[in-house]
C-alpha cells in the first residue's frame, strides 16, 4: 500500500463520519433538543435574581 491508497482511504473515511455527523444533526429526532438548547441563553434573562448574586 502506498501512501496515495492510505490517503484515498482515510478520505472515504472522513467524508463517511461527516456524512454520519450531518445526519445525526438534522435527524427529525434531535429536533428539538436542539431548539430547546437554542433557548437556553435566553432563558437565563427571565429568572429573578437570588439573593447574594452580585449583579
Amino acid at each position: 500500500m502506498d501512501s496515495g491508497m492510505v490517503s484515498g482511504i482515510v478520505t472515504i473515511i472522513f467524508i463517511v463520519v461527516f456524512i454520519g455527523i450531518v445526519w445525526w444533526a438534522f435527524s427529525k429526532g434531535n429536533k428539538q433538543r436542539f431548539e430547546d438548547a437554542g433557548k437556553l441563553p435566553f432563558d437565563e434573562d427571565d429568572k429573578p435574581a437570588q439573593q447574594g448574586d452580585k449583579q
